[in-house]
């Protein structure tokens, strides 16, 4: 069998919905917006491909930085590197403060 490296790569599990999660999510995801400076977690929904992250920031907190067409600009920091990471409002949930 062919090794492959895919940007979906271990990701059966990671990915993986509660069973009552399942399905289309709510149009609410969609329209969310944020304000510059708020800090969001990244939590990629698998059903959703378009405007996904990479799977490494599954879990990851960043600050919004911008917005770019209908996606968000993140800053993440990364080990001790500060990294930019663009993705939909579908992938992202607003901190509670």
């Amino acid at each position: 069998m062919a090794h492959h490296n895919g940007p979906r790569k271990k990701t059966r599990g990671k990915f993986k919905k509660a069973l009552r999660r399942r399905g289309i999510a709510p149009v609410t995801t969609i329209i969310q917006s944020f304000d510059e400076g708020q800090k969001v977690h990244i939590v990629i929904d698998s059903s959703i491909q378009k405007g996904m992250p990479h799977r490494r920031f599954h879990g990851k907190t960043g600050t919004v930085v911008g917005k770019r067409g209908r996606a968000w600009v993140l800053e993440i920091s990364d080990g001790n590197k500060t990294k930019t990471v663009i993705s939909k409002p579908q992938h992202l949930k607003p901190q509670k403060q």
